[in-house]
């Protein structure tokens, strides 16, 4: 099967007629006849006839052309990108003094008869600090508490309100930072006191100081909680995401605090119970387990010698391992030469603003080969150096690469679990979370694929499908979808330039689920790196603006029957997984490929999407509502969700009840 090439030019014969006749007012205003019997509409068509010959030869063209085509523009395969996670490393035992974790340290898969382990590197140094307690209060009272006495359980307070109620929270203030810290707290309460609760789902939450004027508390995921609800003595270990500096009881500190939430209705039936009685503390202790560090899939290789110079332009040099992750600081050539200092090197796109004193150099990501600057004969004869050459006999360095990346790298959880080399204190390593954004390198086939939409953008952005195609470019592995859309102006606001909106929902590896609200944000940087790229290439009447579509949760309560040799539990599965995936930002619509931009939901949709799922008998009827994140049915049931023009629908909670025929 030969390989699709797209067509470079897609107008036909009549294209090109219809073309040139909207021309001819412009060019020949005493033109008016554009009858086929007249002369000059005859040399059009001839004229077009000619063109679309051309067209058709040019799109026939072979694929060595083609390649030496996309080489003319400078295109060249982009290089794979690297799988990120936040690698665990747990201690044996807490220490009194840090630990250090080096920026480079290797961890791994395990490596198996028929598959090579899995290598990430941690991206920077790490510190698991022993956490230094200055302070702890329940903010009820406000009354801080005597920390050597609570140390050794010589009294003890309550933590709540007499009856706890939501917002009620006891706090603990750090004089150090312990961003993505394992801690834990040894707990010891009265047992006859903290009644009420389901000890298996407790009612509180844990959440540390995020220093934003907005949220100015996060979540921590909780591990372990073995007091039962605060009944009894007892360890809760929890992994604390980014903490900053705040404010509580008016004084600075970095602080963790348990809150008693809100129970929610959903809640309320899968069994969680309010307190009755606030638990009373009697005694604390806390310690570092461990630390969570970002890692990414890659390998540093460093000095590597890549060759010397023959003092000649055009020099082309070999790095040993390849593909090459892109370069980020610090990663570039260095030129020894003799009883001179070192030099350092710039790796640029292309050699056309080089001259012949810039230490200049390109490098392909994926052949790994390096080449200095050319020299090129001008028209007058003259030869003209496009970058600098190294003396003969220097000595070419690449103090430092990455190399890696690609699809293999998108890791499930608790696959990386070894320590390529040991580390004083740590016991063991995992992954928590899966490992994303993984991307093997361009292929041939794709790269001629973005001709097209390369001529058509060449670099700026004008048109709607301009920002997007950048925008894919910039963060292939970040941007599962992207619409650019513009909203419309009066005729006071012409004056203003046009705000252009470029909406981006963030890649999933599994999108196909229920999908919960923090998932579908948006990274800072990745927002500042699509807004620097987009301003360089804007026009300067235009404003871009950065941001995520208007969500818009819906949950759906399905009433009908199932089959009498049907499993109700399976039925169920079949028909949550069936509206998660149809009533989803990436998976959705009627095409699978997102929900489309704008578009309203009616009740018809979900019925036609419920339609032909093995074991329902009949449906009597759906009902849906416009909800919360997370949260099932509320208010009143609607026959159409509305939708702005930046708006999509995403899934909450939705209910399935079954009946009698």
């Amino acid at each position: 099967m030969p390989l699709p090439v797209p067509n470079l030019d897609d107008r036909h014969f009549q294209d090109i007629v219809d073309e040139a006749k909207k021309r001819i007012p412009h060019y020949s205003k005493d033109w008016t006849d554009h009858n086929l019997s007249d002369p000059g509409i005859t040399l059009v068509e001839l004229f077009a006839w000619m063109t679309d010959l051309l067209l058709y030869r040019l799109n026939q063209v072979p694929d060595l052309h083609y390649i030496r085509f996309m080489e003319m523009l400078g295109m060249h395969l982009q290089e794979p990108v690297a799988a990120k996670t936040r690698a665990t490393f747990w201690l044996s035992k807490p220490q009194e003094t840090p630990v250090m974790i080096s920026s480079g340290t290797e961890v791994a898969s395990q490596q198996t008869e028929k598959e090579p382990s899995i290598i990430f590197t941690t991206d920077d140094d790490a510190r698991i600090l022993p956490p230094i307690l200055q302070v702890v209060f329940s903010g009820v009272t406000g009354e801080e508490q005597n920390l050597k006495r609570l140390e050794k359980g010589f009294e003890g307070f309550e933590v709540f309100s007499q009856t706890p109620k939501p917002g009620d929270a006891l706090y603990f203030g750090f004089e150090n930072d312990l961003s993505y810290h394992i801690l834990r707290f040894e707990l010891d309460f009265d047992p006859a006191i903290g009644a009420g609760v389901n000890p298996d789902f407790p009612p509180y939450v844990w959440e540390v100081s995020s220093g934003q004027a907005d949220t100015p508390w996060e979540m921590c995921e909780v591990e372990i909680d073995t007091t039962k609800g605060m009944n009894r003595g007892g360890d809760i270990q929890i992994h604390l995401p980014q903490m900053q500096k705040g404010k509580a009881n008016n004084q600075e500190g970095y602080w963790v605090r348990v809150r008693v939430k809100e129970i929610t209705r959903s809640e309320n039936r899968d069994g969680m119970r309010p307190f009755r009685v606030s638990p009373k503390l009697r005694k604390v202790a806390v310690a570092s387990w461990g630390i969570s560090i970002s890692a990414t899939h890659a390998q540093r290789v460093t000095h590597e010698i890549i060759g010397r110079s023959e003092g000649s332009p055009g020099g082309r040099y070999q790095l040993q391992l390849y593909p090459i992750l892109r370069r980020s600081v610090g990663e570039s050539l260095t030129v020894y030469v003799d009883n001179e200092p070192p030099q350092t090197w710039i790796e640029v796109t292309d050699f056309a603003d080089s001259d012949a004193t810039d230490r200049h150099y390109t490098l392909d990501g994926v052949s790994g080969e390096l080449r200095l600057g050319p020299a090129i004969r001008q028209p007058d004869g003259t030869i003209k150096l496009y970058g600098a050459i190294p003396p003969r006999g220097a000595t070419l360095i690449f103090e430092r690469y990455r190399h890696g990346g690609g699809e293999k790298g998108n890791v499930d959880v608790n696959v990386i679990n070894t320590l390529k080399t040991s580390i004083p204190f740590i016991d063991r390593v995992s992954n928590r979370k899966p490992a994303t954004g993984g991307l093997d390198s361009e292929s041939l086939e794709a790269a001629m694929q973005r001709v097209p939409a390369i001529l058509r953008s060449r670099e700026r952005a004008v048109t709607e499908a301009d920002f997007e195609f950048l925008a894919r470019q910039a963060l292939p592995n970040m941007i599962g979808r992207v619409k650019c859309v513009h909203p419309r102006t009066t005729e006071a606001e012409k004056v203003v330039p046009a705000l252009i909106y470029v909406l981006v929902i963030p890649y999933l590896p599994h999108p196909e689920k229920r999908l919960e609200e923090n998932e579908l944000q948006l990274r800072d940087e990745d927002i500042a790196t699509l807004a620097s790229l987009l301003d360089e290439r804007r026009l300067l009447t235009t404003r871009v603006n950065i941001r995520q579509p208007a969500y818009v949760w819906v949950s759906v309560r399905a009433t009908l029957g199932v089959s009498p040799d049907a499993t109700q539990s399976k039925v169920e599965e079949a028909i949550l997984s069936r509206l998660y995936r149809f009533l989803n930002p990436l998976t959705g619509g009627l095409d699978g490929k997102g929900w489309p931009f704008g578009r309203n939901l009616f009740i018809s949709d979900v019925y036609q999407c419920l339609q032909g799922i093995s074991g329902v008998q009949f449906i009597r009827s759906v009902e849906m509502f416009r909800t919360q994140p997370g949260a099932g049915p509320q208010g009143n049931p609607e026959e159409v969700i509305e939708l702005l023009a930046h708006g999509v629908i995403v899934s909450g909670v939705h209910q399935v009840v079954f009946v009698g025929s």
